[in-house]
């Protein structure tokens, strides 16, 4: 009929929202938008017309006009890692309460994959990134510092990367280490495994190759490995090579590396495991040599989970704050956003040593 307004269509445009509103374009595009002022009375007009229509924001054109996209990008190592989706979720949690969505990407601890999800991200135009990277020198952050040139803020969870004066979101890895050590050595024992350390074909023969290996590999690897060194230093107890796991990061691996500690002549009484993989593979090889935990060997693990409070007996733990892991990282990212300016500071976490069943004197002490 002469005079009607033309229908809505099923995705309503700005143009159809001024038209509910009475508003010229401009107006609904600087209230839709977020940018620009209007009114309140006319605000409130655009906004009722748009909820009336169900109009739906194209986020592109709005970030092509404002440069804003209320989006954080993730990059991690595994969302199937409970530990990584504990940070995840925290990071979501808190951006969503503050209007940001997330873009998260898996990247299996690969630096070609990140490399790869990073360039996406910055295509994506998201406007800041929370990274758990691979990267281990200068030589291996050309993408991160490509973010930064574009003008995207970056903040580290999980791991440092040394070579990047970054805001860094991390737990007290070394000091949580010579905790679990020190424990271990409170019960008695002297001879201690670590798994896992270095991802390399031969353990070094002395402290310093070990820590230069380490060095060359993820940032929190070397800083576990330096506190399992540091508890023995306090004790006085010498370091060994042959206790210390190297080689592929695997449950595999840790199995065979933890059955050749057990086959030496002095062989290992327990066992500081930094990964799940590697606790799941000692326990494994404690197994198949028909041995018991604590009986035969004493174990701590990191990263508590309910799993293990429910094995046979519930393993000693070292319990990490995931979720806050990952708000934490969020909160100084959106505050860099909100114009507060990067610290550049290590952001560090407590962890706390849950003490269940795991952990007796070696066999022949009481």
């Amino acid at each position: 009929m002469p005079g009607e307004r033309p229908r809505p269509s099923a995705s309503p445009t700005i143009s159809e929202v001024a038209a509910e509103a009475g508003v010229g374009r401009a107006t609904a595009a600087r209230t839709l938008g977020g940018y620009g002022y209007v009114s309140p009375e006319l605000k409130e007009r655009v906004l009722a017309a748009a909820e009336k229509l169900g109009y739906r924001a194209n986020a592109l054109a709005r970030s092509m006009s404002t440069g804003v996209t209320h989006t954080l990008g993730v990059i991690v190592a595994d969302i199937g890692n409970p530990f990584f989706a504990g940070v995840v979720r925290g990071i979501c949690d808190t951006s969503r309460a503050r209007g940001f969505d997330t873009l998260v990407v898996s990247t299996y601890e690969r630096l070609d994959e990140e490399v790869a999800a990073a360039n996406v991200l910055i295509d994506k135009r998201v406007d800041g990134m929370i990274v758990a990277s691979a990267a281990v020198d200068r030589s291996s952050v050309g993408h991160i510092r490509t973010a930064l040139d574009r003008g995207i803020p970056v903040v580290l969870v999980d791991r440092a990367v040394p070579s990047l004066d970054l805001d860094a979101v991390v737990i007290d890895n070394r000091d949580a280490a010579r905790e679990a050590v020190e424990k271990l050595i409170a019960a008695g024992h002297r001879r201690i495994g670590f798994v896992w350390g270095p991802p390399v074909d031969k353990a070094p023969a002395t402290r310093r190759g070990l820590i230069a290996a380490a060095s060359r590999n993820l940032w929190t690897d070397g800083e576990r490995l330096r506190g399992y060194l540091d508890a023995l230093d306090d004790a006085s107890i010498p370091f060994d090579p042959e206790l210390v796991m190297v080689g592929p990061k695997v449950e595999e691996r840790a199995a065979r590396e933890v059955a050749r500690m057990l086959d030496l002549p002095d062989r290992v009484t327990a066992l500081f495991c930094t990964e799940t993989d590697g606790v799941t593979g000692a326990l494994r090889a404690i197994r198949a040599r028909g041995l018991s935990c604590p009986g035969d060997v004493s174990l701590i693990g990191f990263d508590d989970s309910a799993w293990a409070a429910v094995m046979v007996p519930p393993l000693t733990m070292i319990e990490q704050p995931v979720h806050r892991l990952g708000s934490t990282a969020a909160e100084v990212l959106l505050d860099v956003l909100a114009g507060a300016g990067p610290r550049r500071e290590m952001h560090t976490l407590r962890t706390r040593l849950v003490d269940r069943s795991s952990v007796a004197a070696p066999p022949g002490r009481t």
